[in-house]
């Protein structure tokens, strides 16, 4: 259990990891943004990550409340 307790953790680590230097921009929104400016190209980045954020979030919070309510099964 504790084995399984330290992968998810890890996993978890090396996610905040990756995401914390991402673009979140697709091929058509790169090219827009680069039209744009650094300035706006960076808002609507941020903007992106915003609106990604929630649905992961929820997602999470979900696998994690079903987790903690099977953990004794698994």
């Amino acid at each position: 259990m504790k084995i399984r307790k330290l992968f998810f953790t890890a996993l978890f680590a090396a996610g905040l990891l990756a995401a914390a230097d991402a673009s979140a921009q697709c091929s058509i929104c790169t090219k827009t943004a680069q039209q744009l400016g650094e300035k706006p190209a960076k808002a609507l980045n941020a903007g992106i990550v915003y609106l990604a954020a929630t649905p992961l979030l929820i997602i999470g919070i979900i696998g994690f409340r079903w987790y903690r309510a099977n953990r004794d099964i698994l």
